[in-house]
């Protein structure tokens, strides 16, 4: 009877792989269907060339690729891309880069996981002025640093919404 409870063991981390592994083929995936809105060709559009070659090292099969730029070209399909603004701990900077086919449920859901985290929506362009765009990636312009209990928060609150499954990317002005 000792092997009696291995499968249940290996069944549980097993389940908690499959489900961030699930989470990571969602969020890039979706990521595909918005860079393939504007051209499909990854070759003329270098958003998509991206997109796929995150998708690639995170093991995406080609098949999920294919259909996530097909599914750019569907009519149906309403995703857009969604930028929110934050203030966390401390009063860091917080930006917030979410896909979504309903903006309202997801800037709701994103607004109550700040609170329960005490922090604070921020209107457009009250937090944005820390940050510049470099090679299409997010970065502070002026890096700050907080308190040791802070990090600990603001760690918890980026755990927080990263597990939303429409928020991208999580972008701070604090020194991690």
């Amino acid at each position: 009877m000792s092997g009696h409870n291995k499968w249940s063991q290996i069944k549980h981390k097993k389940g908690i792989t499959d489900k961030k592994r699930g989470q990571i083929f969602s969020k890039l995936s979706k990521a595909i269907t918005i860079a393939a809105k504007n051209e499909p060709n990854a070759q003329f559009n270098i958003k998509l060339k991206s997109a796929i070659e995150k998708a690639k090292e995170n093991q995406i099969p080609q098949d999920n690729i294919e259909r996530a730029i097909k599914k750019a070209s569907e009519v149906g399909e309403n995703l857009e891309e969604l930028l929110m603004e934050a203030y966390g701990p401390e009063g860091s900077a917080i930006l917030i880069e979410a896909i979504t086919d309903s903006r309202n449920r997801t800037v709701s859901e994103v607004k109550k996981i700040l609170k329960d985290y005490d922090a604070k929506w921020a209107d457009p362009g009250s937090v944005l002025w820390a940050f510049e765009k470099f090679n299409n990636e997010w970065r502070a312009k002026f890096p700050q640093k907080i308190s040791e209990d802070g990090m600990k928060k603001l760690e918890i609150l980026i755990e927080a919404l990263d597990g939303h499954d429409d928020v991208e990317n999580i972008i701070t002005n604090v020194d991690l």
